[in-house]
């Protein structure tokens, strides 16, 4: 079961920003969020072309691999983290993988995205997750500075494998 809890952030003599999961009921600001993150990105038709459908998205929210943290501004999303919960194989413990993490271009140096990742490190704690971790691409410096204000960094090197090459 999600817990709820909220977080507000005061960023300066900007509104005040509330910081929360998503839970099954949330199924607006998930479709909110995923406009957001299209916008970030530069990508919308990947995230708004073909989204699935509501059940889908109630199913994603209520589960226990996956978690969406949004930022609010009033009732906007202006801020998201797609994260998913993976079960270790090596040791009973699970790590928690921060698939997608975006702010609204014009709220972005307000504090939202550090919010948003303390909010997923107390939900991490309550659900006892060793270990949170995320990418940044070669050139995403703000990524790579509000990670590395937050975490260790380490340099590995990531591989796309396409499933169907090969395939017989």
């Amino acid at each position: 079961m999600k817990r709820h809890a909220t977080s507000r952030v005061a960023a300066g003599l900007h509104k005040a920003i509330q910081v929360r999961t998503l839970g099954a009921d949330d199924v607006a600001p998930m479709r909110a969020m995923l406009a957001m993150f299209g916008a970030a990105f530069g990508e919308p038709k990947t995230y708004t072309a073909a989204q699935p459908d509501d059940a889908y998205l109630r199913g994603l929210l209520s589960s226990d691999t996956f978690v969406a943290i949004a930022a609010f501004e009033d009732s906007n999303v202006i801020g998201g983290i797609a994260a998913y919960v993976l079960p270790k194989f090596e040791q009973a413990r699970t790590e928690l993988y921060i698939y997608d993490l975006a702010v609204e271009e014009q709220k972005r140096t307000r504090g939202v995205a550090t919010a948003m990742i303390e909010h997923l490190r107390k939900l991490a704690v309550a659900r006892g997750i060793y270990v949170i971790f995320v990418q940044a691409d070669h050139g995403d410096d703000a990524a790579i500075a509000l990670y590395t204000k937050l975490g260790v960094r380490e340099d590995v090197l990531h591989f796309d494998i396409d499933p169907s090459d090969g395939a017989d």
